[in-house]
């Protein structure tokens, strides 16, 4: 085991050598053609969105469609991180209805908003560290753990709440949920969705955090022979996961001037749907954000596309769960495809002489 003092960062260049015979599934090249063919869809969706809708092209909707997949686009960040690393969380939404709830209840019970928005994301950050503490200390899988705490923290949203919904928050915070950064018609979250992309994709791939995240993603037992502290790791991301979708919480329910038990119910197939089409491996290892953002404003623009052509809800979600049934085969079929090209075509054997 290695010592308390090593850092992650630390330990995934010591991992190197170790690691040096896997192979390199981090790295952009290799999914180069993956996230070129969803940027391609995505051109060709905005493409027919603009010719058979129109008013789909124009700066008001297509800043309202940002704004839509705020929430999703957020929570998708530290997502990625997670799945690289080969681990799951599907308990988001319903940490984002819990926040939601919390904010409504403190809001209703004469709490001042800068005293809520902090102790929210704080109960997000405990929420993480409970999925994440069944997850590496008792060895839980991850996908087990998090469909049983997205009911437990759905159904603590109900206590907390219950049926009702709080209104009327302060316009000052509220504004910011739903305004334009002046002089661009990007929302303000999408512009810290913006932000903290940028700081996600550095810490991802040109860091050395970021390289152990592909390397447990990659091999686990490899990585942990190397010095990386995987627990750890882990616990980090499940801890952010759960924040990220809190801090989420607050913009959806001032942004919808609502808060709701049921706020941001269903909202973790999206997410799902967006990390995995934009070519994260569900195995972990491999991935790029630049792939993720592709896939979350696709399914943005598909979501908007339907919307404008009063297309109902339910095939919506038709729609996501069909992009994640595609997002999930469509590799392995690639790689299934390239395995049998690769293998070498049986020798045939040598012709007995005539007698």
């Amino acid at each position: 085991m290695a010592p308390d003092v090593k850092s992650a960062a630390g330990a995934a260049d010591t991992a190197a050598p170790l690691l040096a015979g896997l192979p390199d599934r981090g790295s952009p090249g290799r999914l180069l053609r993956w996230d070129l063919l969803v940027g391609l869809l995505l051109v060709l969706v905005f493409i027919g969105g603009s010719v058979g809708s129109p008013g789909f092209a124009s700066v008001d909707n297509l800043s309202f469609a940002l704004g839509d997949l705020g929430e999703i686009a957020l929570i998708a960040l530290a997502m990625t991180m997670l799945v690289v690393a080969a681990e799951v969380d599907l308990s988001v939404a319903s940490v984002l209805g819990l926040s939601s709830a919390l904010v409504g209840t403190l809001w209703d019970a004469g709490w001042a908003i800068e005293t809520i928005i902090p102790l929210v994301v704080v109960v997000g950050a405990v929420c993480g560290l409970v999925n994440g503490l069944l997850v590496t200390r008792l060895g839980l899988p991850s996908l087990a753990v998090t469909i049983g705490t997205l009911a437990l923290y759905r159904g603590l949203a109900y206590v907390v709440l219950g049926d009702r919904a709080i209104a009327e928050f302060p316009q000052q915070y509220a504004s910011l949920a739903v305004e334009d950064v002046p002089g661009t018609p990007i929302p303000y979250p999408v512009a810290l969705f913006i932000l903290l992309a940028i700081i996600t994709g550095v810490v991802l791939h040109a860091t050395g955090f970021g390289r152990s995240l592909f390397a447990i993603g990659a091999q686990e037992e490899a990585a942990l022979f190397a010095g990386i502290r995987v627990k750890r790791v882990k616990l980090i991301l499940f801890v952010l996961s759960s924040t990220v979708a809190a801090f989420a919480g607050v913009v959806f329910t001032l942004r919808y001037g609502s808060a709701r038990a049921d706020n941001g119910m269903g909202l973790e197939l999206a997410v799902i749907a967006a990390v995995l089409l934009g070519g994260v491996d569900f195995d972990g290892g491999k991935g790029t954000l630049g792939g993720v953002i592709a896939g979350v404003l696709l399914i943005g623009l598909l979501r908007n596309l339907l919307m404008l052509n009063d297309v109902s809800t339910e095939i919506q979600s038709i729609v996501t769960g069909l992009l994640l049934i595609i997002s999930v085969i469509t590799p392995r079929l690639v790689a299934v495809i390239g395995q049998r090209r690769r293998r070498p075509s049986p020798v045939p054997s040598p012709t007995p002489p005539a007698s």
